[in-house]
């Protein structure tokens, strides 16, 4: 086995400790990553927050990271050592099935191998995740970064990103298309960014003006507030894609009022149980969706787009010894948008 460091669950208070980790010796087609950047995404906070005494798998949670990589396995041709690289929330799939097949590894019909707390599909071990200085991956699921992309910035990418993406590319949003973003967080923030570089008129709804400068600045073109009501009902049945990023549970009618004919609430934020009219839908030909991270070709092609069009995370990068404090703020909701970790300090 190899031995590393990384930040791992303790139950008493639900904090993380440094602790020392061990990895697998490299497979036959595994890349040793050292991990750099590492970003701090709400299910980490879920994760930390719900683990228990009864939970008998160790706890490392992160999966959305960059770093380079420090080794490779004997099959291995598209990596070398040197080489940055991104690593998102799934490290594995069983590779035949038609989801598979099709490039939509997230669908995977004998569900993913995760990033962390999944199951490895060869030895059957925890998988522990990208709050650690080293990770060992299948290098298919590994991902150049391409040139120009800040791998601190970029880390996010690697999961609300293509969280994102993945809806707007399905659903055909690009030049012309009116598309809301509900939320201005972790998602939302970066659904607005790739809405606007689509080329789509864009507009954030948020409960209040507070974020109206923020929603300018990242090049959206309108701002609905939501406890409006005058507002909302001047935007009934406006627009092609409703990307709803809220993180809490919620209504979703008043924003499924604001799609217009024939087009899409994507619900991405809560993914809890929702309750919907159904004459919500039939008046119009509405339709509800919703998506979760992507394959490998989409966010390939994603990190690709990103490193054209400019488009990364807003963020603020910490040690990740402060690692505590800022599951804490993130509960707050006292970030712009997306927490990194500096994972150097591990060294």
């Amino acid at each position: 086995m190899r031995t590393t460091v990384g930040w791992q669950a303790v139950r008493a208070g639900n904090t993380l400790r440094r602790v020392s980790l061990e990895r697998r010796e490299l497979r036959g087609d595994d890349v040793a990553v050292r991990v750099d950047y590492c970003g701090v995404c709400h299910s980490d906070l879920h994760a930390v927050r719900a683990h228990t005494d009864n939970d008998d798998a160790p706890l490392v949670p992160g999966h959305e990271f960059t770093g380079v990589v420090t080794d490779i396995g004997r099959e291995v041709a598209r990596f070398a050592i040197g080489d940055t690289v991104a690593v998102g929330n799934i490290v594995d799939s069983c590779g035949t099935c038609a989801m598979c097949r099709q490039g939509q590894e997230n669908f995977c019909y004998e569900f993913p191998t995760l990033t962390y707390s999944g199951t490895d599909r060869h030895d059957g071990s925890t998988t522990l995740g990208g709050y650690s200085r080293e990770y060992i991956v299948r290098d298919q699921f590994a991902y150049p970064l391409p040139t120009g992309l800040d791998p601190a910035a970029a880390a996010p990418l690697l999961c609300a990103g293509i969280t994102v993406w993945e809806p707007l590319q399905a659903l055909g949003v690009g030049p012309g298309s009116r598309v809301a973003v509900a939320g201005l967080g972790g998602l939302g923030h970066l659904a607005v960014k790739l809405a606007v570089a689509l080329g789509a008129d864009t507009t954030v709804i948020s409960r209040s003006t507070d974020k109206a400068d923020d929603a300018r600045r990242l090049g959206a073109h309108d701002l609905i507030v939501s406890t409006d009501e005058q507002q909302m009902t001047a935007s009934r049945d406006r627009f092609d894609v409703v990307i709803d990023t809220i993180a809490v549970p919620h209504d979703i009618d008043p924003y499924l009022r604001l799609v217009a004919l024939d087009g899409t609430l994507s619900h991405l934020g809560h993914l809890g149980p929702v309750t919907v009219q159904t004459t919500d839908l039939l008046v119009g030909r509405k339709k509800l969706s919703s998506a979760g991270s992507g394959g490998r070709p989409a966010t390939a092609a994603m990190l690709d787009f990103c490193a054209k069009h400019n488009v990364t995370a807003d963020i603020e990068i910490v040690p990740s010894k402060h690692i505590n404090e800022t599951l804490e703020r993130l509960e707050r909701n006292d970030v712009r948008y997306r927490f990194v970790l500096d994972m150097s300090d591990l060294s």
